[in-house]
């Protein structure tokens, strides 16, 4: 009998792929769904961008990149780092990679060995602890519950650390939850990993651009642990890339080192045609970027005051990315049609199923009382979404507690 490897079996798979491949193919039966699981803009990529990469292709760049990227890439995020974020970095520890799912895959996968820890906090992006199994690694997961805007404290990290630490994921602007750390915050986080220099902080930024509170700001900033920052980043959110494929890190010089090295062996450099693309965005005009935030703010409110009329949902109103995260734990342990919600994932598929409308139950990110909607989609979509989705928790009206 043909087995996977101990290594695949141990995996979970992606629970929001998974709910859009549900969602696609009741579409393909001809139901009306609102995919509100997929997590990527649904603007086009701009124009300037499109035209580098017809650009490209007309100039052959149909050859094999180095490795960690092209020399004019790294240099064009290395102008944006400076220009964006005042931070200074050298080409060489600019390591760019097929997507910022796979740049944080090569980060853990070359500092996590067998039993060392890494703590992720919750709700997290799904496939960051698949990645810490994938590379032998534990988990150690610190939950944030809504009440705290589902953001750790100092005291919750530094009760987390361990002489097994090796490395903390923090994510900001946050998928699922749509939190941003402030400065202060993050300034509280620095201070405490500061007393531990064994600790790498990974800071995945790819919402950077998605903002509703001014600037970012990275944990990269703070002297006392920018040496051990990895700041994850990419095009596909800010610049509308999603299928583009590029990610990139920025990373202290032994780390990049080490990915180059692991990525050199397993996919080498991403595609030359979504390099030059990416390098137009980055050294372009920026409009595009805050035409696109406004249109994610303008939805953000929207969606705020849509879910808060629904009974039972409890929201917060998040201050970056394109997710609402509202606690539906109301509905958890309800029974309708002789069927008792044990979970939100469960929660989600009733609205699939019952309102034709598909979200991500919160139980993937670590938040098992919470569902996630993208509200990246169009104003009416929305607006018809949440009707269908207060009609069919209306249902549950009727309905008693399991005792």
């Amino acid at each position: 009998m043909s087995q996977v490897s101990k290594r695949l079996a141990a995996l979970s798979p992606s629970e929001t792929l998974a709910m859009s491949q549900k969602s696609n193919e009741l579409k393909a039966q001809g139901i009306d769904v609102i995919n509100l699981s997929v997590g990527e803009p649904d603007f086009n990529t701009p124009d300037f961008i499109k035209d580098a990469a017809k650009q490209a292709i007309a100039d052959n760049f149909s050859f094999y990149s180095p490795a960690p990227g092209y020399l004019s890439l790294q240099k064009a995020i290395v102008s944006k780092l400076k220009r964006e974020n005042q931070l200074e970095y050298a080409p060489s520890q600019i390591v760019c990679s097929n997507g910022a799912k796979q740049s944080v895959c090569n980060v853990l996968m070359s500092i996590v060995g067998p039993g060392d820890e890494v703590i992720v906090p919750a709700p997290y992006w799904v496939s960051y602890v698949e990645m810490v199994k994938l590379a032998e690694g534990v988990n150690v997961v610190v939950t944030a519950g809504i009440e705290q805007d589902f953001k750790i404290t100092p005291a919750q990290l530094e009760a987390a650390i361990t002489p097994k630490t090796k490395a903390l994921i923090l994510c900001s602007p946050s998928n699922p939850t749509g939190s941003v750390y402030s400065k202060d915050e993050l300034k509280g986080l620095a201070d405490i990993l500061a007393k531990y220099p064994d600790i790498t902080i990974l800071s995945d930024e790819i919402y950077e651009h998605i903002n509703y509170i001014g600037q970012h700001e990275s944990i990269a900033q703070f002297e006392n642990v920018r040496e051990r920052v990895v700041i994850i980043n990419g095009v596909s959110k800010g610049y509308a890339m999603t299928g583009w494929r590029l990610g990139w890190i920025a990373a202290p010089q032994w780390i990049a080192s080490a990915c180059n090295k692991l990525q050199s062996q397993y996919t080498s450099g991403p595609s030359s045609i979504a390099q030059k693309a990416a390098e137009a965005a980055y050294n372009g005009p920026q409009d595009c970027v805050e035409t696109m935030r406004q249109a994610f703010e303008r939805r953000r409110n929207l969606m705020v005051k849509l879910c808060s009329e629904i009974p039972g949902f409890k929201v917060n109103k998040p201050q970056g990315a394109f997710y609402l995260f509202p606690d539906c734990s109301y509905y958890i342990g309800k029974t309708i049609h002789g069927k008792t919600i044990a979970n939100s994932a469960e929660l989600a598929m009733f609205l699939l199923e019952e309102a034709h409308v598909a979200a991500v139950g919160g139980l993937a990110f670590g938040a098992p009382d919470c569902i996630r909607f993208s509200y990246a989609a169009a104003d009416e979509l929305l607006v018809e979404a949440m009707k269908r989705v207060k009609e069919a928790t209306a249902k549950f009206a009727d309905t008693s507690f399991n005792i």
